[in-house]
């Protein structure tokens, strides 16, 4: 494993170890906060498809009340029965925010206009129908609120686990390589040093027993 370009001090070692507690912090919230966003995209992952099912489902029912009001309305009448103005949709845009991620949201409003929607004109299969129709507007708006939801939400879990592997295979590992080489090289300074002080030690010895023989020969050479 490589190691990080260090100067091997006591400074510096302890410089690493605050860096590798901080990744190490960060690797844990990182995890956390990864561990939640899937739960949380496991959740829109169940609702996708149960609105995926209800709108299939109205989708089918819509086409089929429709095939039903086409055999007791001509299709002259039918136009002029859709070209009436039965309801009106205020859009609002907003965001949701997701363990810090904002992700757009549309909001609609349905209008008062939306109250009545039955005419003298058509028939009962033909009003179901339009009032499936609207129902399903409402369907397909928070179906595609959920899907874009959930691409975000996907695409923030592989980011933050690409984060994840660089903080727990590159990172720590580099930074923990990185105090050991320091650590290695202190005790090796170190057992220098203690070997040129013990050489140091010798040679203070041996001068002081040549200056003690040296005082002794002189002593005996004056009696």
């Amino acid at each position: 494993m490589a190691r990080i370009n260090a100067s091997p001090t006591r400074m510096e070692k302890h410089k690493q170890k605050g860096r590798l507690k901080t990744a190490s912090r960060g690797h844990k919230l990182l995890k956390d906060k990864c561990d939640e966003m899937i739960r949380s995209f496991m959740v829109l992952i169940r609702k996708n498809k149960a609105l995926r099912d209800e709108v299939e489902t109205e989708i089918s029912r819509a086409l089929r009340l429709f095939m039903l009001s086409r055999t007791q309305m001509t299709a002259q009448e039918i136009l002029a029965a859709v070209s009436i103005k039965r309801a009106a949709f205020d859009f609002a845009t907003t965001t949701a925010n997701i363990m810090g991620l904002h992700v757009p949201k549309i909001v609609i409003k349905e209008s008062a206009d939306m109250a009545s929607t039955a005419s003298i004109t058509t028939v009962a299969h033909f009003d179901k129908a339009i009032a499936a129709l609207s129902k399903l507007m409402l369907l397909l708006i928070e179906l595609a609120n959920v899907e874009k939801t959930c691409d975000m939400l996907a695409n923030e879990i592989q980011k933050t686990r690409r984060r994840i592997n660089a903080l727990e295979h590159i990172l720590i590992p580099q930074i923990k390589e990185t105090i050991k080489y320091i650590s290695m090289k202190l005790s090796e300074n170190e057992r220098a040093s203690q070997i040129r002080l013990i050489k140091v030690k010798e040679m203070l010895d041996e001068i002081e027993a040549i200056e003690e023989a040296a005082n002794l020969a002189k002593q005996a050479k004056a009696k």
